[in-house]
């Protein structure tokens, strides 16, 4: 027995912003705008995704009663307004590096960031950006640029796993680069 309730709980409507699409392809959901494209798998056993003009609502296929059921709606609520916000928008995350002994110098190359001179090493540390993200120094910033906010966060934790320091009392030894902006939609 299904009341209104019910089914106002197991489903929720995602607002489709201007100058972007949204597309069920299979199990992917493509979203395009003006800053470029992003893709996501979904799990089509337990959501249902309908577009339509100007909207997306999303409907669960498990009984809302369940303990998940709100939590996963809610979750995937985020993640089509995240692909969304990449396809128009855009994210970029801020790394800010700390050098308190050895003055560092940061190189963006292809596809890798090399970090030379950490703590006086002779061999530069090699971060790898994934593909879909870009990366600037702008003095002792490294800045992340890209559509998919999963992949903007995955490159700067990348950055920071690369200067980690092991055997050194971190209190003393704070040097490194460091999270100090989250992936967030870019300005303008």
């Amino acid at each position: 027995m299904s009341t209104d309730a019910d089914t106002a709980a197991s489903t929720v409507t995602v607002p489709i912003p201007a100058g972007a699409t949204l597309t069920v392809d299979g199990r992917h959901l493509v979203a395009k705008g003006r800053a470029g494209e992003v893709r996501r798998d979904f799990p089509r056993d337990v959501l249902t995704i309908t577009v339509r003009p100007g909207e997306v609502q999303i409907a669960l296929t498990i009984p809302p009663h369940r303990k998940q059921a709100k939590a996963l709606l809610h979750t995937w609520e985020r993640h089509v307004g995240n692909l969304l916000t990449g396809a128009t928008k855009g994210f970029e995350a801020r790394l800010k590096s700390v050098a308190a002994h050895f003055p560092m110098k940061l190189q963006v190359r292809e596809d890798h960031l090399l970090i030379e001179n950490f703590l006086g090493e002779k061999h530069p540390r090699v971060a790898d950006i994934v593909a879909g993200v870009s990366a600037t120094v702008e003095g002792d910033y490294v800045i992340l640029r890209g559509v998919d906010i999963e992949l903007v966060g995955r490159a700067a934790a990348t950055i920071e796993r690369t200067t980690h320091i092991r055997d050194y009392d971190p209190r003393v030894f704070q040097d490194g680069i460091y999270l100090v902006d989250h992936a967030h939609p870019r300005e303008g």
